[in-house]
């Protein structure tokens, strides 16, 4: 049976295009096919997916594998690229290295949605970073009701709720003031937007809870339900969404052993001057 590599490129970056190319160049001269189009059901399985692009490159990858296990490994030619494992510096390498079995699996969690409309009509998704609930009017607010396990918590006028998992805790949940969670916490982050409320600090929840934000009748502005800052569902005054810690995971493909605090100090550049301790040199292209 052919050996499949699923290749994920980024459409709008001719840098991403380029390491395509050599991916599946390196690929082929091993005898291993790739194809750019995932098809569930297949003959001939898919055994892993090079993501070429930034973060929203893998997690567009992620919508489109979700289910079948394939590990996913990210080589980051955007901007931040949390999610990527390994920089652009040799793709080819990258790729042989992915298709010989040589990497570890991350497993990380999800998020799953159910978007109840006033009508009574409802919708399911999911997200691996984050689920935000925004104002439809961008030149008004929203006013919501929070819950937790079906326990009212406050009422507040804001632009919006982002209900974050321990993965997306360094995107649009850490640009709006929450905390950065290490990936491996078990955990669902709720960061209220521009909330008008003496009580709108982010919450740590614990993963057996739901959570629940409901636009309230009063509210001067419909809403949207935006999943992993790509997917949109519309949600009208007076509909709600749940969401708790999803059924299945995302499995990415490790080929480092640096930790995640080291992850952080590189895509921020944090200054760590005057560190005092031992800092061991972890594996040079791998620093994520």
């Amino acid at each position: 049976m052919t050996r499949r590599i699923l290749l994920v490129v980024h459409p709008h970056r001719p840098e991403a295009q380029e390491a395509a190319s050599l991916a599946a160049a390196a690929l082929e001269a091993d005898g291993i096919a790739t194809c750019t189009d995932f098809e569930r059901g297949v003959d001939a399985p898919i055994e892993a997916a090079l993501v070429l692009g930034g973060d929203g490159t893998i997690l567009h990858a992620a919508d489109m594998t979700r289910g079948t296990g394939i590990p996913l490994l990210g080589v980051n030619l955007g901007h931040v690229g949390f999610l990527a494992e390994l920089e652009r510096d040799d793709v080819a390498h990258a790729a042989r290295r992915l298709a010989a079995g040589e990497y570890d699996i991350e497993e990380r969690g999800t998020l799953d949605v159910v978007v109840t409309l006033p009508t009574g009509e409802q919708t399911s998704g999911w997200a691996l970073n984050d689920v935000t609930i925004e104002r439809a009017n961008l030149r008004t607010t929203i006013e919501v009701a929070l819950d937790i396990d079906d326990h009212p918590l406050s009422t507040f006028g804001c632009d919006g709720v982002v209900i974050s998992s321990a993965t997306g805790s360094t995107a649009h949940a850490f640009s709006a003031g929450g905390p950065v969670l290490w990936p491996d916490v078990d955990a669902l982050l709720v960061v209220p937007l521009a909330a008008h409320a003496l009580f709108s600090r982010p919450l740590v929840v614990s993963p057996s809870s739901q959570v629940r934000v409901e636009i309230l009748d009063r509210s001067s502005s419909d809403g949207q339900v935006v999943l992993d800052g790509a997917r949109a569902l519309d949600l009208a005054r007076g509909g709600r969404v749940e969401v708790s810690r999803g059924s299945q995971t995302v499995r990415l493909a490790r080929m480092s052993d640096a930790p995640f605090s080291e992850r952080l100090v590189q895509k921020f550049a944090l200054p760590v001057d005057g560190f005092r301790g031992e800092r061991p040199i972890s594996d040079s292209g791998a620093g994520i």
